[in-house]
């Protein structure tokens, strides 16, 4: 009986602490806010390390207007639990009310917070967040016309029009750009330039391949035209490598390939019916790893498919396009920038950039891809890659191709 008694007392003080909180959070949303700071500011007095106390105290401050306890009590919940959601939109709005330019910093956190928490939220988290977003855009829309603003007079003032590079980095300033960094998933090769879609004109082998391209569109229309055409599914099931993700592209030729070369080996099959493909090829500065590459296809991307949003595997490489047939309502996204095929102009890319594909249109969209290496790997550095693969491949005693 004693022991019981004992028990009782000495949660008395937690029931009553319960209670006042409940007490509070009814009078605070019957909007009395004074009668709510009341209980808060009791319960704090018995436990003041709690940050949901705080919090509470904070909502009761700022209904009653008192700016400055309703700050103290959010900053105290802040050094207690630094990524309260609650407190750190709480914060966020209340700097937006005073006009502070420091509003920003609070509602970017709370975008970033949200992001770790894993699961689906809340409701009420979901407002935060849609708010967050909502001051974030509006403040780097004014921060994007104000500096467009300043860049127009200096390219005024200097005659001249700023780099491509500069105007990006405004735009990620501003947010109006993700930043999208290369993730193979394989192989990286550090202290290359991080560029999505390459200048084509500045590589000299280009102009001799979009020549090419009319007898080339013509050998791939008399392979398609077979009845046996050699289209295979370009993402296939491996049983022996693990599938991390379901693709419905994996087996189906909405994606369909015709391989020129396969894993550095030529389909001769292929090759021998398109002879003009093969020698525009042969000026071409291929990727050549014994097991690997060169890899060289027709990809054919059926009416209505979309290629989900992937990275490549290797960053010693870029990837080049050849388009040939080109519906409208096609494209291909890289990182930032969103590209438009033009039949017979190379496109050259780095494929480990989160890429994606679309052929929104009613007809077959055509393209030859092809790899080449980076332009700046020197020779030995790509004959120290060729041996760190195969390498590889005699430690696991087998080729394992890497594709495009």
């Amino acid at each position: 009986m004693l022991i019981g008694s004992q028990a009782a007392m000495k949660n008395a003080p937690l029931a009553s602490a319960a209670a006042r909180i409940r007490q509070g959070v009814v009078a605070l949303r019957a909007g009395r806010a004074a009668e709510a700071r009341v209980h808060f500011e009791s319960v704090l007095a018995d436990a003041p390390e709690d940050p949901t106390h705080h919090l509470a105290l904070a909502y009761a401050c700022q209904a009653l207007g008192d700016s400055a306890a309703a700050h103290a009590a959010t900053d105290r919940v802040l050094a207690l639990a630094p990524s309260n959601l609650q407190a750190l939109s709480l914060k966020a709005e209340m700097l937006a009310q005073q006009g502070s330019d420091r509003a920003v910093d609070f509602f970017q956190a709370v975008l970033k917070t949200a992001e770790r928490i894993e699961g689906e939220l809340p409701i009420e988290f979901e407002r935060l967040i849609e708010r967050a977003q909502q001051f974030t855009k509006a403040f780097n829309d004014a921060l994007a016309q104000r500096m467009r603003h300043r860049i127009d007079a200096l390219t005024a003032a200097a005659g001249d029009s700023v780099s491509a590079r500069f105007a990006q980095s405004v735009d990620l300033l501003c947010g109006a750009r993700r930043l999208h960094l290369p993730a193979p998933r394989l192989y990286l090769f550090p202290e290359l330039p991080v560029v999505q879609f390459f200048d084509a004109g500045s590589f000299d082998w280009v102009e001799a391949l979009e020549r090419a391209a009319d007898a080339i569109r013509e050998e791939l229309l008399a392979l398609l035209a077979r009845t046996n055409a050699p289209v295979v599914p370009y993402l296939q099931h491996d049983p022996q490598r693990p599938q991390l993700r379901r693709d419905s592209l994996v087996g189906s030729t909405d994606w369909g390939a015709i391989f020129l070369w396969k894993d550095g080996v030529r389909v001769e099959e292929v090759a021998s019916s398109c002879p003009q493909t093969i020698q525009a090829l042969e000026r071409v500065p291929l990727v050549r790893t014994p097991g690997r590459s060169p890899n060289v296809l027709f990809s054919l991307l059926q009416p209505g498919t979309h290629i989900k949003p992937h990275h490549g595997f290797v960053n010693t490489r870029l990837i080049g396009h050849l388009p040939l047939i080109v519906p409208p309502h096609c494209g291909l996204r890289v990182g930032n920038e969103v590209h438009q095929w033009e039949p017979g102009k190379v496109v050259l890319f780095d494929d480990t950039i989160e890429h994606e594909a679309w052929n929104r249109s009613d007809s077959i969209r055509a393209v030859l891809i092809f790899e080449v290496w980076r332009p700046e790997l020197t020779p030995a550095e790509r004959d120290a890659v060729n041996a760190v693969f195969q390498g590889i491949d005699e430690i696991r005693g087998r080729q394992a191709g890497w594709g495009i």
